[in-house]
């Protein structure tokens, strides 16, 4: 719901979408884009809007009119079932085809962060979207396969007092929260008064949570708040539970049962407990992606002979667990999102003033890191707020609102290597 016409259009022709399911805003960017879909054969809206003459049907009628009996597809585990697009830290955002496997593989791991989900009277909600991995795979269907009720609702924006008195008034016993939300909901806590909940378990993700959100969690709700880790490519691999082993700030958890997780060089030799080194996870794994969709050579960049390669770099304590340490490459994590430059950076560049456009991640107390651009600019234009503030909202119109550049710094030059790629690491050491 948060992408423009431009992230719209490129995913939908990139999967070769034929039916879009949408709501009445979401039918006016398509009609904005169609033209250029000659894949896309379908359009329902979930609204009641008239739009017949322009092809758009209203799915409860053509629901309402198919037959009730109907044959289930015979499918394998390995056959694709579904797509989801990750930002990269170049190009456009690649498809993450999984298999029909990906929900029995994800199950382990939704159990072991709620404390041996399910439990009677078990009941989630989570405010996190359904289209990002952690909504839909991390609660949505793993609730559905166990037949927990799932609790939806879409605040129009996040707001910590509105979330305490949903968990309340809900009877919430289970959320998955990632971090910025949980620390808008500290910013909101008044300690000294007693809230009323029934909740049993919290689990994080996307952000590394540290001691204070910890602290604050048995204190607003008396439980461990559970880290787990994972990736569009392969979720869900890493947790931690209370009910096990007590919390460590900076440690995600341990392997999941039915995972191989270990820290491993370039090279993919696993590295004794101390050593930093990448987070890999052994194939074949059951939510490990297919590959990227239409795009051989990035799937094959994942891998170092029998490892996935996560991105990331950590350290392996001799305990077993994990201890995330830092992204391998440049993308961003705000909010719990994982946004990639390449895509701001190519919008921004289509705007007539900007001639070179970069973009880093920026660390923020509340949103883990902000975008920032770094911009020159084309002949014939001069720096000014007015400017910034055009730019920031050229990118958030056409990409997401959650993409857009909080802050713009013009520049005269940009550091590069020496084949013309910018330097984004050193744009972040100096800021």
């Amino acid at each position: 719901m948060l992408f423009g016409i431009e992230a719209l259009q490129f995913r939908l022709r990139d999967a070769g979408a034929k039916v879009v399911i949408t709501n009445q805003e979401g039918v006016q960017k398509l009609l904005q884009i169609r033209h250029q879909l000659p894949q896309l054969e379908h359009i329902f809206c979930v609204d009641k809007v008239d739009l017949t003459h322009q092809g758009i049907r209203q799915l409860d009628h053509e629901m309402h009119v198919q037959s009730e009996n109907f044959s289930t597809v015979k499918t394998r585990a390995d056959d694709p079932a579904l797509i989801i697009y990750t930002s990269g830290t170049t190009g456009q955002p690649k498809g993450a085809l999984h298999a029909h496997r990906t929900l029995l593989g994800h199950l382990p791991g939704v159990e072991m962060s709620h404390d041996f989900f399910p439990k009677p009277g078990d009941k989630i909600w989570t405010p996190a979207d359904w289209a990002w991995i952690g909504g839909l795979l991390d609660v949505l269907l793993p609730a559905l396969h166990h037949g927990v009720p799932v609790v939806a609702h879409r605040f129009e924006k996040f707001d910590g007092n509105l979330a305490f008195e949903f968990i309340s008034r809900h009877q919430i016993r289970n959320a998955f929260i990632p971090p910025t939300a949980l620390k808008m909901m500290r910013a909101a806590t008044d300690l000294d008064r007693p809230m009323e909940h029934q909740v049993r378990t919290i689990a994080s993700g996307g952000e590394t949570l540290g001691a204070e959100l910890l602290e604050w969690g048995q204190q607003a709700f008396g439980i461990t708040i559970n880290e787990f880790y994972g990736q569009t490519e392969c979720n869900m691999i890493v947790s931690s539970c209370g009910s096990m082993t007590p919390a460590q700030p900076g440690i995600m958890g341990f392997a999941v049962p039915g995972h191989d997780v270990e820290v491993v060089s370039d090279l993919g030799e696993i590295y004794d407990s101390g050593i930093m080194g990448n987070i890999a996870v052994r194939m074949p794994d059951p939510v490990a992606f297919i590959g990227y969709w239409n795009n051989a050579q990035a799937t094959s960049d994942k891998y170092v002979g029998q490892w996935l390669l996560t991105g990331d770099s950590g350290v392996k304590q001799e305990d077993g667990s994990i201890r995330f340490v830092a992204r391998d490459d440049d993308i961003i994590t705000s909010s719990g999102y994982r946004i990639g430059p390449g895509e701001i950076e190519n919008t921004l560049i289509e705007h007539p003033a900007v001639a070179i456009a970069a973009a880093v991640g920026k660390p923020d107390l509340l949103r883990t890191e902000i975008v920032k651009a770094f911009i020159i600019l084309n002949q014939g234009y001069r720096s000014s707020d007015e400017l910034a503030n055009e730019l920031k909202k050229w990118v958030q119109v056409r990409l997401a609102a959650h993409e857009y550049p909080r802050e713009i710094t013009f520049v005269d030059s940009l550091p590069m290597t020496t084949t013309g790629k910018i330097i984004r690491r050193a744009l972040r050491d100096h800021q």
